[in-house]
């Protein structure tokens, strides 16, 4: 590993080194509570650029420390790798080194190759820890998913929370266990052949906890705000510092833990007026630390601008990440399936013709005026790969900013949401799962904290009064069903039920999902991304028809998002064959295995003819007509 630490405490040719920046501090000191001995006071030096260091011989692994600044109260290393006692409490001294790794040979997932399947630590499983999570990762290699996405883990005040409270940047939440446990589950998906990427939030900081800028005040902007208050300083006064110090917070979760890719969240809300954004120096010092390195590292960004700059290249002029959640295909599907047109639903039509666009493009605000923002929105995406653009059906905003916290089958009737599984796991993009979405979970997800009893109440009523403008909630009595996110059963609720994974007609979903999964890595007209290995056509107001190629490879797919519908492709352009071949049916969402209670979907041969009786999906591969595999339908 080339990287080394520069901020908190870690370890220097034997010695433990505690170093903060505090520039606006005449004086520091490390107050050492060793875990056995007696609480020392040791002055820190004072370096360049403000910052405060310290060697000491006597220190140990799990000593506990606190910093103190000008004789004021002691607070907690804001780099701290450990908080055991919370946020507020002393924080830990941790030697990532005593880890033993396994992976060595390990190279990590390709954008190209990623199936996401981002899951909440605390409710993923009853217990709500990552020894238990690492217990469930044999299922989602088998389900097929090629890397977990943890919601953040920085921890946070309280016991449980979303994540994107986080004040202790490096420290993984002690609810969900100790940094060695955290390693541990790491270790073992590498094992498994699962890459682990981690969301980090580097927009804003927690309401509770956060002692950045008490360390130092240029932490804060002077002229941006966000959404929960003073913008992060990444282009003000000593913004080179600020900037330094989550750049090291990302270098830090990837060397030390091995994390193989990061999910920056809402990187609209990141203000940066200078000539180099900040996420284009981020990306250019992970692919530095990584230099020589035979791992690969994923960079993808949570961003609403639609802005193609984003995962271009650097050496193109661009910021080099390696993808962007494209949220418009969950909403143009959403809107179809649900017939929702609140917020920001309203923007999109939800019929065939957009979503095909959607998929053409990878997302559909391309530059054109959107009523949600009120103003333009989007850049032309034809310049960026098909893999760049990461697409759900859902995620944790779009499930947990609901009131309710309803999953998206929860709203719908099965048939439709396994026709609209089949075409997000079968377009080109980059596709995400939300934990139990492969089983069609009954389990909603809620929005919870757990803060103290002030600002807990806040918090309580601000997130019923933003639902007031939604015409189900606009009275009084009705925001009053909207769970409590600072209720202990609001977080209990949102747990899943893993039993459900074993019983009818979820384990059918599952069957679908692994079928799909095994198709997407293993079929060869699947294997090429690229813009021109596929194309989508409108069948109707409610249809799709993908035709995706790869050599001699070619699959058909058929989906019927809405109603009943046939559908004459004799002569359609997207379903012609090559002399000597014929349509054989891979699967269909109405099999057997997959559906209790199927409606079989009609196949009829010569001319090519598919009748749907309710919403489903058909794949058929073009076979040479010697050829034994699947049903021969013409």
């Amino acid at each position: 590993m080339s990287w080394k630490p520069t901020f908190g405490a870690f370890w220097r040719d034997g010695l433990a080194e505690f170093r903060v920046w505090a520039p606006e501090a005449q004086s520091a000191h490390l107050v050492l509570e060793p875990a056995a001995g007696v609480a020392e006071r040791l002055p820190m030096t004072k370096r360049m650029e403000g910052e405060f260091a310290a060697q000491v011989e006597t220190a140990h692994a799990g000593d506990l420390y606190r910093i103190q600044l000008d004789n004021q109260v002691p607070w907690p290393d804001p780099a701290s790798r450990f908080q055991p006692r919370g946020v507020h409490g002393p924080s830990q001294l941790i030697d990532p080194s005593a880890f033993v790794w396994s992976d060595q040979s390990w190279e990590g997932v390709t954008i190209e190759r990623l199936v996401l399947y981002e899951l909440h630590l605390g409710t993923f499983t009853p217990e709500g820890t990552f020894a238990a999570a690492m217990g469930r990762l044999p299922f989602l290699a088998e389900l097929g998913v090629t890397a977990v996405e943890l919601m953040p883990v920085a921890d946070f005040p309280g016991e449980r929370n979303w994540g994107y409270d986080g004040v202790s940047l490096f420290a993984p939440a002690r609810c969900y266990g100790e940094p060695d446990d955290l390693r541990r589950l790491v270790d073992t998906a590498h094992k498994l052949g699962l890459a682990v990427h981690l969301d980090v939030v580097y927009n804003h900081l927690g309401p509770d906890g956060s002692y950045l800028a008490a360390f130092s005040p240029f932490f804060l902007s002077k002229k941006h705000h966000s959404p929960w208050g003073a913008a992060l300083n990444f282009d003000g006064p000593q913004s080179h510092m600020v900037r330094r110090f989550f750049i090291e917070n990302a270098l830090h979760w990837i060397h030390e833990y091995h994390i193989d890719g990061l999910r920056l969240d809402a990187t609209h809300a990141i203000a940066d007026d200078s000539p180099k954004h900040f996420l284009a120096e981020l990306t250019e010092a992970i692919d530095e630390s990584m230099r020589g390195e035979r791992r690969h590292v994923v960079v993808i960004a949570e961003d609403e601008r639609n802005l193609a700059v984003m995962a271009t290249p650097r050496s193109a002029g661009g910021w080099g990440l390696n993808g962007v959640w494209a949220d418009d295909l969950h909403h143009q599907i959403h809107r179809c399936l649900t017939g929702e047109s609140d917020g920001y639903f309203a923007g999109y039509s939800g019929n065939a013709t957009d979503i095909a666009a959607t998929v053409r493009q990878g997302w559909f605000y391309c530059g054109q005026h959107s009523p949600y923002f009120g103003r333009n929105r989007g850049t032309e995406p034809s310049c960026l790969p098909t893999c760049a653009f990461i697409v759900c059906l859902q995620n944790h905003d779009q499930v947990g900013n609901r009131a309710l916290g309803e999953r998206l089958n929860s709203l719908i009737d099965l048939p439709a949401y396994r026709a609209a599984t089949a075409l997000l796991l079968l377009v080109p993009e980059t596709p995400l799962l939300f934990m139990g979405q492969e089983w069609a979970s009954s389990s909603p997800f809620q929005y919870f904290t757990d803060h103290n009893p002030e600002l807990g109440r806040l918090v309580t009523e601000g997130r019923r009064r933003e639902f007031a403008r939604f015409a189900s909630f606009s009275d009084p009595a009705s925001r009053e069903r909207i769970p409590d996110p600072q209720s202990p059963a609001t977080f209990v609720r949102s747990r899943l039920s893993w039993e459900e994974s074993q019983a009818e007609p979820h384990a059918g979903v599952v069957r679908l999902y692994k079928a799909l999964l095994h198709l997407r890595r293993s079929d060869p007209a699947l294997q090429d991304s690229s813009r021109s290995s596929f194309q989508i056509v409108p069948l109707g107001e409610n249809g799709l028809l993908l035709c995706r190629r790869s050599g001699a490879g070619k699959l058909l797919l058929a989906v019927q998002l809405r109603e009943s519908a046939s559908y004459d492709l004799h002569e359609h352009p997207l379903a012609e064959l090559s002399r000597g071949q014929s349509w054989s049916t891979v699967l269909t969402t109405e099999d057997s295995e997959f559906a209790a209670g199927a409606a079989p979907i009609g196949l009829s041969p010569r001319p090519l003819r598919i009748t749907f009786s309710r919403p489903g999906a058909v794949v058929l591969r073009a076979t040479e007509l010697s050829s034994a595999g699947g049903s021969q339908i013409d």
